[in-house]
């Protein structure tokens, strides 16, 4: 593995992704593509619900303008039973600091909110969002180790990591995952304007040394592949 704070100075970190059959994880229209089914979001809220934070890019922040919630009743009751929030803290990672503080990201669910941005738009960052997150300088550019070893300080002992393609791309050339969940939707997307899962990189894994698969399945019309990106990764 590559950088990075020692794997127990980190949060356990589970990368996710949904992507077509070609590999690309959204089409080049204004809507948001369906990857998944409703099997399989329901798996994905019961791994939120088994986390301590969400995180995703800026980008998706703007494009998606997510909320990262859990969704089931039910595991929200279990996770306030714990003497949690009834979803994970979010967070977010930005160089320029340009987040719209009316996102829901900011403005919806009663979580924690942390934003990693780079030294120089820190500043800002904090005026435009006030009290809506707390806002930590995380070097410039912004280094993910620092990031992590912050979460980790704050008691987040699982991280989900949610996208977008440069957030995962990030992490995996980093050698800062430890598992990916990777769900391939029966159909091709075909356009070279969409966006890919990853692009180029230089990446741990590589045909000299392959990821391990620790579990495949099917759900509904979707294919969950788990791989092992470290010693650390739940097999079970």
């Amino acid at each position: 593995m590559t950088g990075g704070p020692p794997a127990a100075q980190r949060p356990y970190v589970l990368l996710s992704c949904a992507t077509s059959i070609d590999g690309y994880i959204d089409d080049a229209s204004d809507e948001r593509l369906l990857l998944s089914n409703d099997a399989d979001l329901d798996r994905v809220d019961a791994v939120r619900a088994g986390c301590d934070a969400i995180l995703v890019g800026a980008g998706t922040v703007r494009r998606d303008d997510p909320r990262l919630l859990v969704r089931c009743d039910r595991r929200r009751a279990d996770r306030v039973a714990r003497g949690l929030s009834e979803s994970p803290t979010r967070v977010t990672l930005t160089g320029c600091g340009d987040l719209d503080p009316g996102a829901r990201f900011f403005t919806v669910g009663d979580t924690d909110r942390i934003v990693y941005c780079a030294g120089a738009a820190a500043e800002k960052a904090r005026h435009r969002l006030g009290e809506l997150a707390t806002v930590v300088d995380a070097g410039d550019p912004v280094d993910l180790a620092r990031a992590l070893a912050d979460l980790a300080d704050r008691g987040v002992r699982r991280l989900l990591v949610e996208g977008g393609a440069n957030v995962h791309g990030q992490f995996l050339a980093a050698g800062l995952a430890d598992e990916l969940h990777l769900v391939v939707a029966p159909f091709f997307v075909g356009d070279r304007r969409a966006p890919r899962f990853v692009g180029d990189g230089r990446f741990p894994w590589h045909p000299g040394r392959r990821a391990q698969v620790v579990e495949a399945r099917q759900i509904g019309d979707v294919v969950l592949t788990r791989y092992a990106l470290s010693e650390r990764c739940e097999t079970a």
